[in-house]
């Protein structure tokens, strides 16, 4: 098929690599593995993850009802607030449910209890997420344990808590990663049962979160498999869930887009494409990081500064009219043209579920590329889209 620019490309092959070895770290360290929606919810694609996994973890009503509806399975749900309007949609849809707070959890838990009381075929479990006051996390964007964060209860306010419903807990939830190493987690592990270690011995499950890039080519896998076993041998109370959501989709294919015109300003040369950096790649310019362009490199520095000597440098520019729309530079080796195609390599995660329609421009097409080679549009979006979101 011939698709048109700009679109995400999912390839099934590269996607099996990782849930392939997602499924050994699971059978091999007895833990278990679920996807993160918050970074991959192309439910289009399940039936292939179910192949490999078993359940979900949502952060809303809406995720909730995904899991429940598109990937059959109820959802291990977190979120930072519920409300009474959504806290039925929330109990139907999940098997677990993680509190925020004790304010949360004193005042959706008597709901739980009657839920479970009425459903006992459905029971669901409570738990707390905790705050180990520790993260490897440089960018304060993405770090949840930064002085005054808003995720988690401390360690001291549990020791103080004279609640009753600290002994109805059944699971800690603790998220301290992003795109982190194994070496991180050890450390984790380390302030973790520092700080909460006492309760460890009372709970069903430990959650540890996402950020676990263990489908990154330098990720020490097997430190993975020995730390979860260590921490189910000292608790054999516990089942260890994972629930990575960047690891699943790592590196499963790119954003295509197309050169449409080339501008130059005060010696600048900026090739404007069919994508948009703050409608389709947010996290370029929140993090910020430099993707990945095939057949160019980044250039920084003394390159930058010597640019004259190599024609084919350009910054690239997306089609919003924000006027941030834009990063660069980027080295080529021949003159770009218009209508030619540039490719952002590891697309797949984050942005496929973060993009927005800000300026009416839409959505890049999603295709799937099955391990044949044939390729199927999964999605294609049009003006009712947009449309429909601003009514």
């Amino acid at each position: 098929m011939g698709e048109h620019t700009p679109y995400y490309l999912l390839e099934e092959r590269l996607l099996r690599r990782n849930l392939s070895l997602i499924k050994h770290v699971a059978d091999e360290s007895g833990a278990e593995v679920i996807l993160a929606f918050k970074a991959f919810a192309l439910w289009r694609t399940f039936p292939i993850f179910r192949e490999y996994i078993s359940h979900t973890t949502a952060s809303s009503p809406y995720e909730a009802r995904l899991a429940m509806e598109e990937f059959g399975s109820p959802a291990h749900t977190y979120s930072p607030s519920y409300t009474e309007q959504d806290f039925p949609t929330i109990l139907a849809c999940s098997g677990h449910v993680t509190f925020n707070s004790f304010s949360q959890m004193q005042r959706f838990l008597p709901m739980v209890e009657e839920y479970n009381r009425l459903h006992p075929e459905k029971r669901v479990s409570c738990g707390l997420r905790v705050n180990p006051e520790y993260s490897e996390i440089e960018t304060e964007l993405y770090n949840p344990c930064a002085p005054g964060s808003r995720f988690g209860v401390l360690a001291e306010d549990i020791a103080n808590s004279q609640s009753s419903i600290v002994n109805k807990i059944e699971g800690f939830h603790c998220h301290n990663h992003c795109e982190s190493s194994a070496e991180a987690l050890q450390e984790s592990m380390r302030h973790l049962e520092a700080k909460f270690g006492r309760w460890l011995p009372e709970l069903k499950w430990l959650n540890l979160g996402g950020g676990h890039l263990m489908t990154r080519k330098d990720y020490n896998v097997d430190l993975l498999i020995q730390i979860i076993k260590d921490t189910r041998a000292r608790y054999p109370n516990l089942r260890i869930i994972l629930e990575p959501g960047s690891a699943f989709a790592w590196q499963t294919g790119p954003l295509v887009a197309s050169v449409v015109d080339i501008v130059e300003n005060h010696g600048i040369r900026t090739a404007i494409l069919d994508v948009s950096f703050t409608c389709h790649m947010p996290d370029c310019l929140e993090m910020p990081y430099w993707p990945e362009v095939r057949g160019a490199k980044t250039v920084k520095g003394e390159e930058l500064r010597m640019k004259d000597n190599s024609p084919f440098i350009y910054r690239l520019g997306g089609n919003s009219c924000l006027s941030g729309d834009y990063m660069g530079w980027w080295q080529f080796d021949h003159e770009l043209q218009i209508g030619e195609e540039v490719v952002f390599e590891d697309m797949i995660h984050y942005t496929t579920v973060k993009t927005t329609m800000f300026n009416g421009i839409h959505h890049p097409s999603i295709v799937l590329e099955h391990l044949d080679g044939s390729r199927e549009m999964l999605r294609q979006f049009c003006y009712e889209d947009y449309r429909d979101r601003m009514c």
